[in-house]
């Protein structure tokens, strides 16, 4: 599973993240070069990649412990309770990434199920863009599960929870 998440992190990620660079960069030089090759809907397709390519790395933030947290007072605390609070953040974080995927998953399937596109001229399918969210909640939280099952098991102690441990 460790190898699947690292893969989608990383190579998946990229390759996104490069087709809507590249598609960006065309638009630009013939928007201003060649107007005539310049279309509409290239600005459109590069937020919908920008935003998976977002959603997707959402996991490997969990991975490498760089989500954004107040850790001032956790790195206070004995590691025993630094393990224990972490616990604790860690089931909280699951929570959020179950509503994320419960709630996120309803409005796909609305979407999908009134048929909604965008406004523009593409006509984009407009529950490919708001998968992102769920996807991206759901390897986040197998993330998570990685993280409470270091903790619970002990694989995770002391500084490690605070760096990450490399384990994850």
């Amino acid at each position: 599973m460790n190898r699947v998440l690292k893969l989608v992190e990383h190579e998946l990620v990229g390759l996104v993240a490069t087709i809507a660079m590249l598609l960006a960069t065309w638009q630009l030089l013939s928007r201003y070069l060649y107007p005539p090759a310049s279309t509409h809907w290239i600005d459109e397709v590069v937020i919908y990649l920008i935003i998976w390519a977002s959603c997707l790395s959402f996991s490997g933030l969990v991975a490498g412990n760089a989500h954004v947290r107040a850790d001032l007072v956790l790195r206070l605390l004995p590691p025993r309770t630094q393990r224990v609070v972490e616990g604790f953040n860690t089931l909280a974080a699951l929570t959020l990434c179950g509503l994320l995927v419960w709630f996120g998953g309803r409005i796909v399937f609305d979407a999908w199920d009134i048929g909604e596109t965008s406004l523009s001229e593409l006509q984009f399918p407009m529950w490919i863009y708001y998968l992102a969210l769920p996807v991206g909640a759901a390897l986040m939280a197998l993330r998570y599960l990685a993280r409470f099952a270091g903790l619970v098991t002990g694989s995770i102690a002391g500084q490690d929870v605070l760096d990450g441990g490399g384990h994850l």
